[in-house]
């Protein structure tokens, strides 16, 4: 029986790239994204579909939309998000707001909406996209860290209440990849940036190393087989790492005492001042 999936955030990058793959290796896909006609690769089983992850409605219509085509959703992978790049000193509270609403509070929407007909049929995938940022910190994503720090916490504890459903919850964490993001998921924010902000020197030196990072790093396919792969072996990790940058990042976090990870994060982004 074909899997049906579906995919948050899929009109690019990683997202886009997942869902085109999965329905070529035979999945029934079903790409949620805002505005569908940025999405125009017709591929038979591949459903581009209206979806506001902010929205209980939208998630349910969707939702309510493939049960009654399909009778289940098999698959479940939460892509959507993006960075906001500010101090904490100098963000509005709707930018902290905007930043844990797509990217945390979207994924509980997402689960509890599915949750129900997974554990009906007594099986399910769960694939949380988070990022090697969320076990590392940086100055100016302090907001898009804890976001995915709060991923990876969602993840943790899923697996334990869904396992006994036959659900499994599992986590990606990419590096830096060579897609739209930086240009369409990077949020700045105005004062941050200003030549008069207090930080404006920290911004004017980290900023343009993260891009040229992000610009030249790996490509989403690489990221978009790791999601198929776990989707497909059932012993997969409970998360796992894709990209150049997360791998030596991620190792390095495991194998240091805070205080040394933290002196080396500052070297390799010269952040000793």
């Amino acid at each position: 029986m074909e899997k049906v999936v579906l995919i948050t955030g899929a009109s690019s990058g990683i997202g886009r790239i997942t869902a085109i793959l999965l329905a070529q290796h035979g999945y029934i896909v079903y790409a949620g994204t805002r505005d569908p006609s940025k999405f125009t690769i017709k591929l038979d089983n591949l459903h581009v579909i209206a979806l506001d992850i902010t929205d209980n409605k939208s998630i349910k219509h969707t939702i309510d939309a493939i049960q009654a085509e399909q009778g289940r959703v098999d698959v479940l992978i939460n892509n959507a998000g993006y960075a906001l790049v500010s101090t904490v000193e100098e963000a509005s509270e709707e930018e902290m707001f905007n930043q844990f609403n797509i990217n945390v509070f979207s994924i509980l929407r997402l689960c509890k909406a599915v949750t129900p007909l997974m554990r009906m049929n007594s099986h399910g995938v769960i694939i949380n996209i988070s990022s090697f940022l969320g076990k590392i910190g940086l100055p100016l994503f302090t907001f898009y860290n804890a976001s995915k720090y709060a991923v990876e916490g969602i993840t943790d504890s899923l697996r334990y209440e869904l396992e006994p459903f036959n659900i499994r919850v599992h986590s990606i964490m990419p590096g830096f990849f060579n897609t739209n993001f930086a240009k369409g998921n990077l949020v700045t924010n105005d004062t941050t940036l200003d030549e008069n902000s207090p930080y404006s020197e920290l911004a004017s030196n980290l900023l343009p190393d993260i891009l040229a990072q992000i610009n030249g790093g790996n490509e989403a396919k690489e990221a978009a087989e790791l999601i198929v792969k776990t989707i497909e072996d059932d012993t997969s990790p409970a998360r796992s790492t894709v990209g150049d940058k997360a791998s030596k990042f991620i190792a390095m976090r495991r194998e240091l005492s805070d205080e040394d990870f933290e002196r080396r994060v500052k070297e390799y982004y010269n952040l000793n001042g």
